[in-house]
């Protein structure tokens, strides 16, 4: 590799001295030597190599690379990344591999991850205006980036890859799992918190015949939402969720729990259970984790927070239970957390895919960093080191015991003539009401 600046072999680290001088006092208790095998060593621990001939092999262009990890863990191996320091062929193999062998537990945190749990303990940092900032600083992105890669539906979720072999088939078949596990019927209605681009309300007003409202906090989205749910019945809203204060048959929040912050979880669930029917069900779908964040131990979330996600916090099990605690009643917990690795995968090739008419809006460090985000985090759940849970929430117990549903999505033509009935049924709802409008005319 011509201009690349080699890293050694673990087997000559010793010999080897990297050309840039040290820049803080943290870097002065361990030399360029010694910075360079504790990368070489550490990552060996993960059976990655540096300057291998695996596809989940580091290949080093900027000896720098060692400095940045020495001095900033996990969260400098993401910055190194996106100046160009470094380049993996694989990179979700090499984060599955970091992750699996607990790599970031054993790299230097970085000040901020600290810092970042302190500030978590003293304020709410997703509090209505910062989320509200924190939702435009992602999701408005631009659509031209969300509409080429992700699903035809813009669903920007997990998706259930069950019986699914592409990913707009996961997507409908999450989609359609979510509608069933509610149990939607003609006529109800049907809140989604955290709507996005509006592929649940959407499908079930389409497929279901229910009246439904969608709530985000990104401007764009609420745009898209709204004309793409044109024609049906289906109300697309700029809004908080804490201000909310209505009745809804059913609810349901698909990965926007992310967004809501510990200080907010149990805020969260008692929105949710004074919009909810007492007959009614809730469904939350989430991404989780087995330790409660923020703490001041685990780092790897910290460059995606920064870079990705701002303010995005993933719950733990104990998290949400306290959160529950006398508000639902837990029906039913579902885990499928290992389909983020294809669905991610996929986003990430449909985002290459596309890359030639997005390069002239969004540039290299863009690509690089979006192609970091999408891997290490495929690499991550096929780690199994994060999950996605969705629960089935009832407000004080369905009568005779809730019945899950793990049913797939429809084959097409049962899906269409589902579609069909719903509006055929509308349709002759409407006739009737307008006879009977008549009728009431004439007797008038």
């Amino acid at each position: 590799m011509v201009g690349v600046a080699m890293l050694p072999t673990a087997s000559s680290a010793r010999g080897f001295d990297m050309s840039h001088t040290m820049r803080s006092r943290a870097q002065k208790t361990r030399g360029p030597r010694q910075r360079s095998a504790f990368l070489i060593d550490l990552l060996g621990k993960a059976g990655i190599e540096v300057n291998g001939d695996h596809p989940w092999d580091v290949q080093v262009v900027d000896g720098r690379v060692a400095s940045r990890v020495a001095r900033r863990g996990i969260t400098g191996l993401g910055e190194a990344y996106v100046e160009g320091w470094w380049e993996c062929a694989a990179l979700d193999q090499f984060f599955e591999r970091v992750m699996r062998a607990g790599l970031p537990a054993q790299m230097r945190r970085p000040p901020r991850v600290l810092l970042t749990f302190m500030r978590n303990q003293i304020m709410n940092v997703q509090s209505r205006s910062r989320a509200l900032r924190n939702g435009r600083a992602h999701y408005d992105r631009g659509n031209d980036l969300f509409c080429a890669m992700l699903d035809r539906r813009l669903a920007y979720s997990c998706g259930y890859w069950m019986n699914a072999s592409n990913l707009d088939d996961a997507q409908e078949a999450k989609l359609d799992l979510v509608c069933r596990k509610l149990g939607l019927r003609p006529g109800m209605r049907l809140l989604d918190i955290g709507c996005g681009w509006g592929s649940l309300v959407r499908h079930a007003a389409d497929r279901f015949g229910v009246r439904a409202v969608g709530i985000t906090v990104a401007d764009e989205q609420v745009t898209y939402a709204r004309d793409a749910c044109r024609g049906l019945d289906v109300e697309v809203r700029l809004q908080d969720y804490r201000e909310l204060d209505e009745q809804f048959d059913r609810i349901a929040s698909i990965g926007m729990f992310e967004h809501v912050g510990p200080k907010n979880y149990r805020g969260f669930m008692r929105v949710a259970r004074r919009c909810l029917a007492e007959d009614g069900l809730f469904l939350l779908h989430t991404i989780g984790t087995r330790d409660s964040f923020p703490n001041p131990t685990r780092s790897e979330l910290d460059w995606v927070e920064r870079n990705i996600f701002p303010g995005a916090v993933m719950p733990s099990m104990k998290q949400i239970g306290a959160a529950l605690d006398g508000v639902f009643v837990t029906e039913d917990v579902e885990n499928f957390g290992a389909d983020y690795d294809p669905t991610l995968m996929a986003w990430h090739a449909n985002f290459d895919a596309a890359w030639a008419d997005l390069a002239p809006k969004y540039g290299e460090r863009f690509r690089r960093m979006w192609r970091y985000y999408l891997l290490s985090c495929a690499g991550a759940f096929r780690s199994r080191a994060y999950q996605v849970w969705q629960f089935a929430l009832s407000p004080r117990g369905v009568p005779g015991g809730y019945q899950r549903t793990r049913q797939v999505s429809d084959t097409a033509q049962e899906s269409e003539r589902r579609r069909l009935q719903v509006r055929s049924n509308g349709a002759a709802e409407a006739d009737l009401r307008m006879r009977e409008g008549g009728s009431h005319a004439r007797e008038g």
